[in-house]
């Protein structure tokens, strides 16, 4: 039996990843930015439910569960906006707009794989982020935190609901980075 390695994420359009391309691009030039291992544009979404390692038997029913929880959430306003850091491993956006909005959609999403049979181990309260760069020691973001702090991107209307598959770099390369391919998506309030 095979399985998948899948969360659930709201996908920000090209013209949201462009602008903020473009304010990340000065950060490289930091102090430091050269020891970060720096995400890539097409790896950039905001993670809703990250449901691990998924049995192939199970798809059909998360299929039907996701497509429910996003029939029952009207689309809505967000824009990347800010950043932050998870102590010195992690850099990222964040996000404005309609929060709670998409907090009800993680909250949605994470009960629909739960229903559908997939063990949700890590549940914890939603913070809205898009990841841009991880160190495997700590490091000092304060730095860059502070430069992306005034960022505020176009707002946008979330429409869609994805079902992301992360294929895990194999080839043992320093620096490769996983692959993501949206294996399925659902529109927003229909």
């Amino acid at each position: 039996m095979s399985s998948l390695r899948l969360f659930v994420a709201v996908l920000p359009p090209d013209a949201a990843i462009q602008e903020l391309r473009r304010a990340v691009a000065p950060l490289h030039a930091l102090p430091g930015a050269g020891k970060l291992r720096w995400t890539g544009t097409p790896s950039w979404h905001f993670t809703l439910a990250f449901l691990g390692a998924v049995e192939e038997e199970l798809l059909p029913e998360l299929d039907a569960r996701l497509a429910r929880a996003a029939g029952r959430t009207e689309p809505f306003p967000l824009r990347i906006h800010g950043a932050g850091r998870f102590d010195g491993r992690a850099l990222w956006a964040g996000a404005a707009g309609a929060i709670d909005t998409l907090r009800l959609l993680a909250e949605r999403a994470d009960a629909a794989a739960r229903r559908a049979g997939i063990p949700m181990t890590e549940h914890r309260r939603y913070s809205a982020h898009l990841t841009l760069a991880r160190s495997r020691t700590d490091a000092d973001l304060r730095p860059y935190v502070e430069a992306l702090a005034g960022f505020e991107g176009t707002s946008w209307e979330v429409g869609e609901l994805a079902l992301v598959r992360s294929n895990l770099p194999g080839s043992g390369v320093p620096g490769e980075r996983p692959r993501y391919e949206t294996i399925a998506s659902w529109p927003l309030g229909h």
